[in-house]
């Protein structure tokens, strides 16, 4: 299953905590765990300080405490963790699909199942939120759909029309077409 997986699992970048303006970079890849930093300062005895690397493989990182202490002051425990389950080889590979084929899965869960995985975490929730999905979800529900119920849901949303009953869907298939009517007759 490893061979499936990028090169580079995870990569992040950030400052050091204040009062330092000091640059980090950590890198994880298949089988190193790689920390670059750059040092940022005023002070003329750091101007010429070149920037830095550190590689380990997940072996010697898991061993190693000076870059885990470095990691959790720079990025905090969470990211840590997260490279620690890396290492250990615990990967995620639902986060690893693409969009498409996520939205396609989530198409088939249950309403309640959507709004539970929704809150998991802001992908997801993005995910479940969007337009494309809840097409896909009206489209399988409903038999039929007319080019009026398409440019409806394309100006409300098809997440807004699914929640909408049928009766408030033809009060707004009604007033759409009387406004095409209008802008119509309006024109010359």
């Amino acid at each position: 299953m490893a061979s499936w997986l990028p090169e580079t699992l995870f990569e992040i970048v950030g400052q050091g905590p204040a009062p330092s303006k000091d640059y980090y970079q950590l890198l994880v890849t298949r089988f190193q765990v790689i920390f670059r930093w750059w040092k940022i300062s005023l002070r003329s005895e750091y101007r010429s300080t070149k920037p830095g690397e550190t590689k380990e493989t997940h072996e010697d990182f898991l061993e190693k405490s000076h870059l885990q202490v470095q990691i959790a002051l720079i990025f905090g425990s969470r990211i840590l963790d997260y490279v620690f389950n890396l290492c250990e080889g615990k990967f995620d590979f639902l986060e690893r699909l693409s969009d498409s084929l996520l939205l396609n899965v989530i198409s088939y869960l249950d309403l309640e199942d959507i709004a539970r995985l929704s809150q998991t975490s802001r992908r997801f929730a993005k995910l479940c939120t969007s337009d494309e999905l809840w097409e896909q979800i009206v489209r399988s529900s409903c038999d039929h759909i007319t080019p009026d119920m398409q440019a409806l849901a394309q100006d409300m949303g098809w997440r807004q029309m699914y929640f909408t009953n049928k009766l408030q869907l033809q009060r707004h298939l009604r007033k759409r077409k009387q406004r095409q009517g209008s802008q119509q007759s309006s024109q010359p």
